[in-house]
Order: C-alpha cells, then sequence, then structure tokens
C-alpha cells in the first residue's frame, strides 16, 4: 500500500522550482533569426528612405511651407488637404502610415511570394494618392531588378500628393534626374471622376494636364471610363510586350478598379488568383487577373501594416530594418531540449527513490 512520505512533497517541491528555473531559463534566452530575403528587404527600405529624404531636401530648397501637425516628420510628402487637384477623401493617418520606409521591405516580401524573378516585367497602376505606396513600389522593383510598365492618375486624395506644381508625376522626374530610380510613367490620365477629372473644376484639370507634359508623358483622355480603361490595358500590354507577370494597383484610381466598390471587394495583398463575379465594371486590374495573371492591391494600408507588423502612423518614422518583416523571434531550441533532458531525468531520479522508500516503509510494517 502507498504510504505518504515527506520526502515526496520535498521532492515535488524542489522539481516545482527547477522547472520554474528551467522555464526562465529557456524564456530569457530568445533569439532573432533572419527572415527570408533579409538582404533584399533591407536594401528595399534603405532605398525608399533615399528617395523620401531626396524629395524631401529638395523642397526645403524650395522653401514650401510644411504643416508640421499634419506631417510631423516634415516629409513634405504629406500634402494639403484640399488643392485644385484633390479629387477624393482621403485618410491622414493612412498616409502616415505609407511613409514607413520598411513599407519597401514588404512589398518585396508579396513580389517574392508572386515568385518574380529578375527581368520579369510588372505592370503598375498608381495615382498621386498615396506617394508613400509609390516609392515601397519603386524601391522594391529596383532592388529585384524588375521592370516596370507603369499608368498613373495625377489626382490624388486629401494629403497625397495634391501641390498642382509637384505631383507624383514631378516626384517620379526628380528621383529620375538624382538617379535614385530608373523607373518612368509611360502615360498617364487626370484621374478622378470617369478618370477624366469629374469634380475638379478646370483649372485644375487644366493643371493636372500641365504637369502631364511638362514631364513629357503621354496623357490619356478618352470620353468615358470604359475607353480609358481599354486604353491603358492595351498600354500594359504593348509597353509589356504582352508578357506582364504581376499586376500591382496602387490606390482608388477607378481605371484600375473600373468602380470605386471594387476596390472594397478585394483584400489587400497578393492574389494568385483573382475570381470575382458581378462585379459593376471590370477595370485593368480585374482583366489582368482574369487572364490569370497575379494581383497585389495595395488600398488598405492600414490593414496591411496590421498583417505585417508595421506601426500605425508612426512618428517618428521607424529605421530600415526594424519590425518583424526582418527577423523572426523564436526559442533556442538548444537550452529547451537540455531543460527538457534534465526535467526527465529528475523525475525518473524522484520516482526511482520514492519507490524505494515506499518499498523501505512496507517492510518495515509488516515486521
Amino acid at each position: 500500500m502507498f504510504i505518504p512520505s515527506s520526502k515526496s512533497n520535498l521532492s515535488m517541491l524542489v522539481l516545482f522550482v527547477i522547472a520554474i528555473l528551467l522555464f526562465y531559463w529557456v524564456n530569457s534566452s530568445r533569439i532573432y533569426v533572419k527572415e527570408k530575403y533579409f538582404e533584399e528587404k533591407l536594401a528595399a527600405a534603405e532605398l525608399m528612405k533615399l528617395a523620401e529624404t531626396t524629395i524631401r531636401d529638395f523642397r526645403l530648397q524650395q522653401g514650401i511651407y510644411i504643416d508640421e501637425v499634419n506631417d510631423p516628420e516634415k516629409t513634405t510628402l504629406i500634402g494639403e488637404k484640399q488643392t485644385l487637384i484633390t479629387t477624393d477623401r482621403g485618410s491622414l493617418t493612412a498616409k502616415l502610415t505609407s511613409l514607413n520606409p520598411n513599407l519597401a521591405a514588404v512589398v518585396v516580401e508579396m513580389f517574392k511570394s508572386a515568385r518574380l524573378k529578375a527581368g520579369d516585367t510588372v505592370a503598375l497602376n498608381c495615382t498621386g494618392s498615396f506617394p508613400g505606396i509609390n516609392l515601397a513600389v519603386l524601391s522594391a522593383a529596383q532592388i529585384l531588378d524588375l521592370k516596370l510598365v507603369i499608368i498613373c492618375s495625377v489626382g490624388a486624395s486629401m494629403f497625397g500628393a495634391t501641390d498642382p506644381e509637384f505631383t507624383w508625376l514631378d516626384m517620379e522626374s526628380l528621383l529620375i534626374e538624382k538617379r535614385v530610380f530608373s523607373y518612368k510613367t509611360v502615360a498617364a490620365s487626370i484621374g478622378g471622376g470617369r478618370d477624366l477629372g469629374r469634380g475638379l473644376n478646370k483649372i485644375g484639370r487644366d493643371l493636372i494636364i500641365e504637369a502631364i507634359e511638362r514631364n513629357n508623358i503621354l496623357l490619356i483622355k478618352e470620353d468615358s471610363i470604359e475607353e480609358s480603361i481599354k486604353k491603358k490595358f492595351g498600354i500594359f500590354n504593348q509597353k509589356g510586350d504582352n508578357d506582364i507577370k504581376l499586376y500591382v494597383n496602387i490606390g482608388g484610381g477607378l481605371s484600375s478598379l473600373g468602380n470605386s466598390i471594387n476596390g472594397r471587394l478585394v483584400s489587400p495583398g497578393l492574389h494568385k488568383i483573382l475570381n470575382i463575379k458581378n462585379i459593376p465594371m471590370k477595370g485593368t486590374m480585374f482583366l489582368f487577373a482574369d487572364e490569370g495573371i497575379p494581383v497585389i492591391h495595395l488600398l488598405d494600408i492600414d490593414e496591411i501594416a496590421e498583417m505585417y507588423g508595421l506601426p500605425i502612423a508612426p512618428d517618428p518614422l521607424p529605421e530600415p530594418g526594424t519590425g518583424k518583416m526582418y527577423l523572426d523571434e523564436r526559442y533556442n531550441t538548444t537550452f529547451a531540449v537540455i531543460s527538457l533532458i534534465i526535467m526527465i531525468i529528475l523525475l525518473i531520479i524522484v520516482i526511482l527513490f520514492d519507490h524505494h522508500q515506499i518499498k523501505i516503509k512496507e517492510e518495515v510494517f509488516k515486521d
């Protein structure tokens, strides 16, 4: 029969203390392992930071006014809320979130997940609404040595590239001149309602056309949104030699989405297959998806940030290389195995010792 032993209680107490100490040892010995494509991600983030710094320095030399409440980092990439080329409402929080240079690392991961190789051609539809996301995609593409066919809608939502004298196309030209990027937009439209600037006054539409012309870019100005979609789809395929490997949409451009509702029907991020039926109108993103081309949808930037562990509207902006995109925190398996072996040995010792003590006591009681 079993006879309770004070030594058994003591053994359990000792085991409990040792288990706590081993748990603390293993828990405090966590290590950080580099994620896949670490070098490419870091290089892309550093390139994006260089692009942002280049734009900021140029604008500050021009002596422009900076609203430090809305743009606390003085990036000059947060535009005025309302200007002659503001096409739609926009979230200041989203615009601030998009300026994190580590967003370029997220795009690198998406490109790698799409299995792109150096030299592959990517169709990029962007707007003036998110210059930060535009920079992230260009940075990732350049580091991975991808070819880009870029078509842009110049109009911008609130807090985007809303300065008529310094639109996204002007930023792009500056970065080419300073040899930060080698990519240039091949064609551009006004953007906004019907992709013709509906909702803007005539002065605003004319200012956008002037921006397109001064940057020597082909103007797309069709009579309807349907014709604009058809025109852009043709240019993408022509300039991409009918060999587009991936389509990237940035923002809510109607020619890319077809309808503003469509942008909310597609979750942000990479879609290797996009099969959505019964939508009001198919923009270029859906036309490429219908041909089996993977698409990356970059509209809800706050959701993307949460998915990849980036801070929302960070202040100050994080340095390149910070965040879980680069390092994965893991437990040291060596320490964990050692701790497990120690506990198993101690348990065996305690069991054998107590079993021996019980036998002795049983023999004593028999006598």
